[in-house]
């Protein structure tokens, strides 16, 4: 009995922890409302004629939020064919750049770069992807890809770098919800990172400039210990690592994640409040019936 009860008793622990964790913290202060749209520095001649709506472009962004990702094949680096079906299983973060972009893409990358290596001191860089696409063909070439990943320095196991052929690019950029528009100085286009769940279906759209562990790490820590447990997996094992990630937090002093000891406290008082409750339930029974056995 107990063997059946220890799962729903850590289930209900880390509800109860959460919520107490989430009372206890003291409410962030506002963040700044990030960019959604990037437009590029330089030459703005035809500017009314070239600029992408933020509006239509925000809507369209969101309108694709629970929808699955095709299975479009684009080649890495190395000039491979690489299906996107590849990546189901994991949580996926997807983000659109084009190589010739001096600015706003390398920034871009490199403060995604620090959220994510702040996200994998806490997940693991095996429990998610990274994907980033060339939307600019046909010069987003594998060959440029690579280049860009070099030049800014991106060596993480799980970071990829596609390239889509020039004729599916308008299919593959609608499917994530990206927009984009030529200009005389490049390109204004949505500066989104979407996040794919195991299933292959869009969970949610970050918007700006700027990442935190934080904004990447949440959404996927409920994407991972909310994923059905797969068969190959040793489940205890697997249980106890998702809860070492839900006991993570974020300190934003640091901007890195910190294990909360405090959670595990409550949830070991919580587990030892059940087995002490069901032992009474056990002590109870037996009183019963013997209660019932009268002498012969």
């Amino acid at each position: 009995m107990i063997r059946f009860a220890l799962p729903a008793a850590l289930a209900a622990a880390l509800v109860i922890s959460a919520a107490g964790t989430q009372a206890a913290d003291t409410p962030p202060a506002p963040r700044a409302q990030p960019k959604v749209i990037e437009r590029p520095q330089g030459d703005r001649s035809g500017l009314t004629l070239t600029t992408l709506d933020e509006r239509a472009a925000l809507k369209l962004s969101q309108a694709v939020i629970g929808k699955p990702v095709g299975d479009h094949v684009l080649l890495d680096r190395e000039q491979r064919p690489t299906p996107l079906s590849k990546y189901r299983g994991k949580p996926l973060l997807v983000n659109f750049v084009y190589t010739a972009c001096f600015q706003v893409c390398p920034t871009t990358t490199k403060n995604l770069q620090d959220a994510v290596e702040g996200t994998v001191d806490v997940l693991g860089a095996d429990r998610f992807n990274i994907v980033s696409i060339g939307f600019n063909q046909p010069f987003d070439s594998p060959q440029a890809m690579k280049a860009f990943a070099f030049q800014y320095g991106i060596r993480l196991p799980n970071w990829e770098f596609l390239s889509p052929a020039a004729a599916i690019v308008d299919e593959l950029t609608q499917n994530f919800g990206f927009s984009y528009i030529a200009t005389s100085a490049g390109f204004d286009h949505m500066n989104q990172v979407t996040m794919v769940d195991a299933h292959g279906k869009i969970f949610r759209q970050v918007y700006g400039e700027k990442f935190t562990a934080e904004d990447l790490a949440e959404p996927l820590k409920a994407m991972i210990t909310g994923a059905p447990i797969p068969p190959q997996t040793s489940t205890l094992e697997e249980i106890i690592d998702r809860v070492r990630i839900l006991c993570s937090v974020y300190d934003p002093i640091t901007g890195k994640y910190r294990t909360n000891y405090s959670v595990y406290f409550m949830i070991a008082g919580f587990i030892t409040f059940m087995i002490f409750m069901i032992w009474l339930i056990f002590g109870f029974m037996r009183g019963h019936r013997a209660g019932k056995i009268t002498p012969g």
